[in-house]
């Protein structure tokens, strides 16, 4: 069904009543000409921060956590146990991230989202209420198994902007992703162990002396308690009829609707498309490379020095990673959007990669430190390398999304030649 706009006319494809793909198709015509969307821009933001907070809000604690759980039989050991505690929630994540893209593209992408996020509100509750190092591993790789946030946010991006603004919706997939990963440490440091921190509130053999590290987890699900309650009026994006066969079908009768360039049939094979291989292959180890520099800052901060750590306490690496966060705030808002339009996603994913090595390599050096000295330089070295990583995280998305459309125009092109 096919409807228009006295004001505005749509290009002249189909639209189905009762499709919500379809809605959210002609919403976006309709406000041709006009700005982004905010309202979807948050919605955004709130969902992959919901994926983001629990990977990381651990980490401060995590070290103390495993301590307390009394499985280690040496004081080196409890960084070896923190790290599987740490990597059962991306286990899980990698077992079952391409189920939940196929449930995304059948049932929808808000069943995802709600799945996803509720599990988030039950399991890392759980986990706050852990009392044994089992406990917290099995409940770290459940919520990850049942989170398939990122990749379905993704999607989500680039279905619900115009096209002219699925540039800025993926940079606010991965500023939202970046900064969760920052915010989360932080909760972390600032709320673990309250009785200790702030026994004028939280009083000793309280509930929270018992369980010293709920406060954060508590605190994060709730969160995402209230975003999986406001994601039921969220607009859903997947068309529920079949657009392939009216795809082909357009193509043959030389129709140019906006939503051709956007369908790919399925006939094709995307493992034949390089450009967007070969950025799944950079995205795939730049990630590892980044959420193990996420894990092993925060335990090699709160290590002790005779072990080659900083001896910092939980609140230290808080205050960090605060800063850290809103310097990456105020970068994505203000200054990306001009580095990416002077250099492309490519240029500065590289020139950002290269500036990593050496900054890494500093690391070693800046241990050195005592003091107000390491407080500061350690402070400036975390928010370049956030920065940095950002950057690339962007590059390497906006590269997967426009390999996907190029390389579906392409096929059209020989289809109808």
């Amino acid at each position: 069904m096919t409807e228009k706009n006295g004001k505005q006319p749509l290009l002249e494809r189909k639209y189905y009543e009762d499709c919500p793909g379809c809605k959210v198709d002609q919403a976006k015509e309709l406000s041709k000409g006009q700005g982004v969307s905010f309202t979807n821009l948050f919605i955004i933001w709130v969902v992959v921060l919901c994926a983001a907070l629990p990977i990381s809000s651990l980490y401060p604690f995590l070290y103390f956590m495993v301590r307390d759980f009394n499985i280690a039989k040496t004081e080196a050991d409890i960084s070896s146990y923190a790290g599987y505690v740490g990597s059962a929630f991306m286990l899980g994540r990698c077992l079952t991230s391409l189920l939940w893209g196929t449930i995304a593209d059948r049932f929808g992408r808000k069943p995802v989202f709600v799945i996803g996020i509720i599990a988030v509100v039950i399991f890392n509750t759980l986990f706050g209420l852990s009392t044994s190092f089992w406990m917290a591993v099995i409940m770290r790789f459940l919520m990850g198994s049942l989170n398939g946030l990122l990749g379905t946010a993704k999607a989500y991006a680039t279905e619900i902007f115009r096209e002219e603004h699925q540039a800025l919706g993926l940079s606010t997939v991965s500023a939202a992703w970046g900064i969760g990963l920052i915010i989360g440490p932080a909760l972390g440091g600032y709320l673990a162990q309250p009785v200790e921190k702030y026994p004028h509130i939280f009083p000793k053999d309280s509930f929270w002396d018992k369980f010293p590290y709920f406060l954060p987890n508590f605190v994060v699900s709730a969160l995402a308690f209230v975003v999986a309650i406001g994601c039921i009026w969220i607009p859903e994006t997947l068309h529920n009829h079949n657009c392939s066969n009216e795809s082909i079908d357009d193509a043959e009768n030389g129709s140019s609707g906006a939503g051709n360039e956007k369908t790919i049939q399925k006939n094709e094979n995307l493992l034949l498309n390089w450009p967007l291989m070969s950025s799944i292959i950079a995205y795939c180890v730049f990630s590892l490379h980044d959420i193990t520099y996420t894990e092993v800052f925060s335990l090699w901060s709160v290590s002790p020095q005779r072990m080659g750590g900083l001896n910092f306490t939980s609140d230290d690496v808080g205050n960090i990673l605060s800063i850290s966060g809103v310097a990456l705030i105020i970068y994505q808002l203000t200054l990306y959007p001009s580095v990416e339009k002077a250099s492309g996603p490519i240029g500065i994913a590289r020139i950002s990669a290269m500036l990593s090595i050496p900054l890494l390599q500093s690391y070693s050096f800046i241990a050195l430190l005592s003091g107000l000295a390491l407080y500061i330089v350690l402070s400036i070295a975390s928010i370049l390398k956030n920065i940095l990583s950002i950057t690339i995280v962007t590059g390497l998305f906006l590269l997967q999304n426009r390999a996907v459309v190029n390389f579906w125009i392409i096929s059209l092109s020989l289809y109808n030649g």
